[in-house]
C-alpha cells in the first residue's frame, strides 16, 4: 500500500495537470476572440515559456503561413504577366523574311497592314487603301512639297488671309472697285455653309477619287465605268457627260467652276467656286439670291441652280500654296486642272487622273468638240502646260496618282 508521502505527491501532480489543462482551454477561448495579428504572440503561456505545454508556434500554423505567402506571390506574378501581355497587344515586329529594302511590319495580333515602316520609323496608316496619300514612304521630293495643314476650302475658320496671300490673289484679276473681303465672306456664309466637310477622314475606309479633265484623249477611251466606280468624281468647267457616258462616266460629285464658266448642277453635286477676285464672291451670293450681278469681266449667269448646302469656296491660300510649292511660279498661276488635282490630293486617299494632256496625235482639243485651235492657250503662258505635265509625271512616278492616258 502506498505511503502517505507518495499519495500526496501524486495528488499534487494530478492537480498541476488539471490546472494546466484548464489554463489551456481558457487560453484558446480568449485567443479565438483576439485579432489575427496577436494570435502567434498569445500562443504561449508562462508555463510554456518555462518549457511547459506550448514551447513554440504550432507546426500546422507555420505551414499555413508559408502556404498563404506562396499563394499570394504566385497570384501577383500571374496578374502582372497578364497586364504586361495585354499592354503589348498591338506591338509590332519586323518580318525577318524580308532582309533587303523596307521591312514589312506585322501586328500581334490582327489589323494587318495598319502600320508600315517608313524612313522615320513606325507610324499608323491614315486609311484602308493599299497606299495612303500621307504615307511617309513617299519620296523626299513629295514630302518637301506636300503640306496637309493648308485647307483647300475657304471657311468661317480661315477667313482671314495672310497679307502676302491677299496681295497675290487680288492681283490675279485686278478690280477697279475694292471690297472688304471679310465682310463679303461673312454675308456669303449666311447663304452657304462655310464649313470644311473634309476635316475628318475615316482611317477604316479608302476614299478613292477620280479627277476628270476635258482632254480629247478621253474620246473612245471607254473609261466611263472605271470613272463612275470612284467615291468622289471631280470635273471642271463645261465637262458635259450626256452623250459621252461610255468614255467619261455619268456621275459627278464635285464640279469646279469660276463665274465665267458656271452652269446649273444637279442637287447631289457640290459646286466648288474657284474665285479669282472678291467680285466672284459677290457674284455667287447674288446668283443664289437676288441675281443682280450679270457681268464681271465677261457676261455671267445672273442666277445659278445649285444645291446651296453643297457650295464650297476654293481657298486662295491653297491656290497660292500650289503656285509656290508645286508649279513653282511657272506661268502666272496654275490651271484649273492643277487646282482640282491638288484639291483631290489633299482630301482623298487614292487619286486617279483621267483626261489630262494632249491626245495620241498631239492635239489639245476637248473631248466634246473638234477645235483645231484648242491648243492656242499654250502660247499665252498664263499656264505652263509643259511644267504642269512634268509635275503630273513626277506624282505618277512616286505612286501618288495613276494617270489614264486615253487615246
Amino acid at each position: 500500500m502506498p505511503s502517505s508521502g507518495s499519495r500526496s505527491a501524486a495528488r499534487m501532480l494530478l492537480q498541476q495537470q488539471l490546472l494546466q489543462r484548464r489554463w489551456a482551454v481558457n487560453h484558446w477561448h480568449r485567443l479565438a476572440k483576439r485579432p489575427a495579428g496577436n494570435a502567434v504572440a498569445a500562443v504561449t503561456s508562462p508555463l510554456a515559456q518555462q518549457g511547459g505545454l506550448f514551447p513554440s508556434t504550432p507546426p500546422t500554423m507555420k505551414c499555413s503561413l508559408r502556404f498563404w505567402f506562396l499563394s499570394t506571390a504566385s497570384l501577383l506574378v500571374f496578374v502582372m504577366s497578364l497586364l504586361f501581355t495585354y499592354s503589348h497587344h498591338s506591338i509590332t515586329y519586323l518580318d525577318p523574311s524580308s532582309l533587303n529594302g523596307i521591312h514589312r511590319v506585322k501586328l500581334v495580333p490582327g489589323y494587318a497592314g495598319m502600320q508600315r515602316v517608313g524612313k522615320g520609323g513606325l507610324f499608323m496608316k491614315s486609311c484602308a487603301c493599299q497606299q495612303c496619300m500621307e504615307d511617309a514612304r513617299a519620296s523626299d521630293w513629295f514630302n518637301s512639297h506636300y503640306d496637309s495643314n493648308i485647307s483647300p476650302v475657304w471657311t468661317k475658320e480661315n477667313m482671314d488671309l495672310p497679307l502676302d496671300v491677299q496681295r497675290w490673289w487680288m492681283m490675279l484679276q485686278p478690280q477697279f472697285k475694292s471690297h472688304n473681303t471679310n465682310e463679303v465672306l461673312s454675308k456669303l456664309f449666311q447663304i452657304v455653309p462655310g464649313e470644311n466637310p473634309y476635316s475628318y477622314r475615316d482611317p477604316q475606309k479608302c476614299r478613292r477619287c477620280a479627277v476628270v479633265g476635258n482632254s480629247g484623249n478621253l474620246r473612245g477611251s471607254g473609261y466611263g465605268r472605271e470613272i463612275d466606280g470612284h467615291d468622289f468624281i471631280m470635273r471642271m468647267n463645261q465637262a458635259p457627260t450626256v452623250g459621252f457616258e461610255a468614255d467619261v462616266g455619268s456621275r459627278t460629285t464635285h464640279h469646279f467652276m469660276y463665274p465665267e464658266s458656271a452652269k446649273n448642277l444637279p442637287a447631289n453635286v457640290s459646286f466648288v467656286l474657284v474665285p479669282f477676285k472678291t467680285l466672284d464672291l459677290l457674284w455667287i451670293a447674288s446668283a443664289l439670291s437676288t441675281g443682280q450681278i450679270r457681268f464681271t469681266y465677261a457676261p455671267v449667269k445672273p442666277f445659278l441652280r445649285v444645291d446651296k448646302e453643297k457650295v464650297q469656296i476654293y481657298n486662295p491660300a491653297f491656290f497660292k500654296y500650289i503656285h509656290d510649292r508645286w508649279t513653282e511660279h511657272h506661268g502666272r498661276y496654275p490651271s484649273t486642272g492643277m487646282l482640282v488635282l491638288f484639291f483631290a490630293l489633299h482630301v482623298c486617299d487614292e487619286v486617279n487622273v483621267f483626261g489630262f494632256g494632249a491626245d495620241s496625235r498631239g492635239d489639245w482639243h476637248h473631248y466634246w468638240e473638234n477645235n483645231r485651235y484648242a491648243g492656242e492657250f499654250r502660247k499665252t503662258r498664263v499656264h505652263d502646260a509643259d511644267f504642269e505635265a512634268h509635275i503630273i509625271d513626277m506624282l505618277a512616278k512616286t505612286s501618288k496618282i495613276e494617270v489614264y492616258r486615253g487615246n
